[in-house]
Formats: C-alpha cells, sequence, structure tokens
C-alpha cells in the first residue's frame, strides 16, 4: 500500500483533469467534444508505445536497485533517455506531417478540422508527455512513487486552472476553443516536466564505467539496456493496447442496442475507471516490489521463486479486497450514481444494468491486473499477454452469443466470463525457471526457509 496509495492519487488526478477538461470543451458544441474525443483516443493508442519503454525502465530499474548494482542503474536510465528520444521523434515528426490526414480519416467538416487544430499542438509537444513518463519511472524505478504524485498533481491542478482561460478566454485571454485545450495541456506537462527535471538533479544516477577511452563497450551496454528495457516492458504495452482494442470493438456491439445504452455504458464506464485504477495502482507496485526482489535475490545468489509466490499471494489478497469493495460498491450504488451524471430514465437505467453486472467481473479483473503485474516483472510477461489475449477473445465471442437472447446485459456477462478465463490462465503454476528471470543470470538454489526470505527483504530494502 506505501507504493500503491500514490500510484493511485496520480492516475485518479489525471482521470478528474481529463473530465474537467471534457466539461469545459462540451461548451464548445458537438464538433469540438468530437475532435477531443478523437485526440484522446489517439494519445491512449501512443500510450501504448510509450508504456514499452516507460514500464521496462522501471522494472530494469527496481531490479538493479534491489541487486545493489548503481552502475547499471545508471545505465538503464540512460537507455531509457534515448530510447525516449528516438520514440519522441519518429512519432512527432510524422504525426505532425499527416495530422490532416489523421483527423479527415476519422472525422469530417468542422470535427476534423479541430482535430487537426489540436494535433498541430499535440504532435510536436509530444515529447513532453513521454519524457514526463520516463521521468516518472525513474523515481518509481527506486521506490520513490510520492514525487510522480506530486508533480502529477502540480501539472493537473495547472491543468485546471488554464482550460478555462485558453478555451473560453474570459478578461482578457483569447478563446482559442479547441487549440487552447491543446496549449493548456502542453503548458501544464512543461510546467511538471520542469519541475520534475529539478528534483531529478537531486537524485542522479552513476555513469556508467567508462569514458572516452572506452565509448565502444559504453554504447554496445546501453544499446544491449535498451533492448531488454523493451523486451521487458513489451508484455506492458502488448496488454494495454490489447484491452483499449477491445474496448473499441465493445463499444461497436453496444452500439447496436441503441443510443441509451452507449451512453449508459459511457456513464458507467466513467465510474469503473475511477474504481479500476485502484487495480492498476497495485499492479504498478507489485511490478516495482517484484522486480526489486528478483534484484536481491540475484545480489545474494538465491533463487527468487518462493519471494515471488509470496508477493503473488499478498498482492492477490489486497486486489482481492479491493476487488470486492469496488463490486459492492457499484452494486449498491449504482442508482444514485448514475444519477449524478444523467437524468434521462432510458441512460440512468442501462447505465445502472451495467454497474451492478460489473459487480460480477470486478473482483477477477482486479486479481488479473494486479498478479499480471508480478508476473511480468519477475520474467513470465509472455504468459499474462497470452492470458490477456485469450480471455479478450472469450470475452468478445461469449458476449457477442449471450447478446442474442440476453441483449446488451450479455454483453456484460461476457466481460465477466473473459476476467475468469484470464484469471484461470494466470493461476497455473508459475515456472520456477522463469521467475525472476529479469536479471538473464543463472542463480543456484538454495533451501527456502523462512528466515533467508526475511534477509533477503531487509537486503533489499537497505
Amino acid at each position: 500500500m506505501a507504493l500503491a496509495g500514490p500510484v493511485y492519487g496520480e492516475l485518479l488526478s489525471g482521470v478528474v483533469a481529463s473530465v474537467v477538461g471534457a466539461y469545459w470543451v462540451a461548451g464548445l458544441g458537438a464538433p469540438a467534444v468530437a475532435a477531443v474525443t478523437l485526440a484522446g483516443t489517439v494519445e491512449n493508442l501512443l500510450l501504448g508505445l510509450v508504456l514499452v519503454v516507460a514500464s521496462g525502465t522501471t522494472v530494469r530499474l527496481a531490479h538493479a536497485h534491489g541487486a545493489g548494482d548503481r552502475a547499471g542503474a545508471g545505465r538503464v536510465a540512460r537507455a531509457a533517455w534515448r530510447l525516449c528520444a528516438l520514440g519522441s521523434l519518429l512519432i512527432a515528426v510524422p504525426g505532425f506531417l499527416v495530422r490532416d490526414r489523421i483527423a479527415g480519416a476519422f472525422l469530417d467538416g468542422e470535427a476534423a478540422a479541430l482535430a487537426a487544430d489540436w494535433f498541430t499542438v499535440a504532435f510536436p509537444a509530444f515529447a513532453l508527455f513521454f519524457a514526463q513518463r520516463i521521468a516518472d519511472e525513474l523515481f518509481k524505478g527506486v521506490g520513490d512513487t510520492r514525487t510522480p504524485l506530486r508533480t502529477a498533481l502540480l501539472g493537473n491542478a495547472l491543468l485546471l486552472v488554464l482550460d478555462p482561460l485558453l478555451i473560453l478566454g474570459p478578461g482578457p485571454f483569447p478563446a482559442l476553443g479547441v487549440t487552447g485545450a491543446a496549449l493548456a495541456l502542453t503548458a501544464s506537462r512543461a510546467v511538471a516536466l520542469a519541475v520534475t527535471a529539478l528534483l531529478r538533479r537531486r537524485h542522479r544516477l552513476p555513469a556508467p564505467a567508462g569514458g572516452a577511452l572506452a565509448e565502444g563497450p559504453l554504447t554496445e551496454g546501453l544499446l544491449a539496456e535498451g533492448r531488454a528495457i523493451t523486451a521487458t516492458g513489451a508484455p506492458f504495452g502488448l496488454d494495454f493496447t490489447a484491452r483499449m482494442g477491445v474496448g473499441t470493438v465493445q463499444l461497436g456491439l453496444v452500439a447496436a442496442f441503441g443510443v441509451p445504452a452507449v451512453a449508459g455504458y459511457g456513464v458507467g464506464y466513467r465510474v469503473l475507471l475511477i474504481v479500476t485504477m485502484a487495480f492498476y495502482a497495485v499492479r504498478q507496485a507489485a511490478a516495482i516490489e517484484a522486480a526489486r526482489l528478483t534484484g536481491a535475490a540475484r545480489r545474494a545468489g538465491v533463487d527468487p521463486a518462493v519471494l515471488v509466490r509470496s508477493l503473488a499471494r499478498d498482492t492477490a489478497g489486497l486486489a482481492g479486497v479491493l476487488g470486492a469493495a469496488a463490486a459492492l460498491l457499484c452494486a449498491a450504488a449504482a442508482r444514485p450514481v448514475a444519477a449524478l451524471f444523467t437524468d434521462d430514465p432510458a441512460v440512468a437505467g442501462e447505465a445502472v444494468g451495467f454497474l451492478r453486472m460489473a459487480g460480477l467481473y470486478l473482483l477477477p479483473y482486479a486479481l488479473v491486473v494486479a498478479l499480471g503485474g508480478v508476473h511480468q516483472a519477475a520474467g513470465a510477461g509472455r504468459r499474462p499477454v497470452v492470458a490477456v489475449l485469450l480471455g479478450l477473445t472469450a470475452q468478445l465471442a461469449s458476449g457477442a452469443a449471450l447478446s442474442g437472447p440476453f441483449g446488451v446485459r450479455g454483453l456484460w456477462a461476457g466481460m465477466t466470463i473473459g476476467a475468469l478465463v484470464q484469471l484461470a490462465l494466470l493461476l497455473l503454476p508459475l515456472s520456477r525457471r522463469r521467475a525472476g528471470a529479469v536479471g538473464d543470470e543463472p542463480r543456484r538454489n538454495v533451501p527456502e526457509e523462512a528466515s533467508e526470505i526475511r534477509l533477503i527483504e531487509r537486503n533489499a530494502s537497505a
């Protein structure tokens, strides 16, 4: 909880800021809302790529930190920044050049023009988004989740102030509309990143060994670390992207049942977003801890499998409590919560039905999300990816089949079936050979005694 609490606050602050921003944009009319919705969708798709580097950086750095390898930690940081620069360049330049085509591929008329205006600001500023994620992960990788929370609160608080000023233009401020929203987001990210950079100066990691005479070996080491970061983070990025894709397909299936069903789903989805942020906070914390423990085990020459299993049990216990609490909350508070978002009886009825059915989905989903972090950080990232792909396939197939006799509630039941399939695959015994594979080094087996486990954990905390 010490790691997960600040992560939840960080994620939640971003959700709140985006909801408030959407409120101001809504006053500009439907074309503006459509443009900003497309912009958010594109950024979420790009986030899947960013997560590959960001998550890989967190795990690799936490592993080096647990192993007491300060030079290795410095190498991770430098490789991460190089990947950030390369990724920003490869995305920002082509994105800016084809911004009109991207907007025109999904929208037309005024909405397409407004979306292109957003992209004119957003693509050149994409490096700010990428760099902030890397900077945050460098703090998280050494167990500091509070600093990213503080900078997120700063950036999002600034966004809350700038949004109405630049979108609506009260007093001396120009009314820039959608472009103003993009500029407000860019400015808030720039300030947060500047503050983060100042804080990073106090926690500078050591440079890798070598200098001008060792430029060749040093460069090779950074290239190897860059490949390791990408390989480690790929399962996290694939997981996110797969869920985003299935969410889009799910929305298409819901649309077949009419506008009230789509609107009710939208209301319920916003509520679930706030709730499930807690699961992802536990996931990040578990991934950091799993990587740190495997690094500590490597330093002590101990098989980390028992440590990973112990962490998985603790993580499952916490996720189970959060999932059960979320399920009960959604079931009990579905009607009053829906009333906060809409006064349309048809929409409210659909939202209540979705939230109550979500009560069956949230518990297995919480376990899947949280345990996935342990598996991925312990070097068994292929399993959660396979589990997610098969589970999401089961979700869509069963939802489509059940929607015939049971209507839209068949789609909600499919979500639960998909989560249960993912959970069943994740609960298969974790291979001892793969546990702790982040370090890519063989380890000797030692007696798995409680005293040795406590010793490793103390070393990791040192």
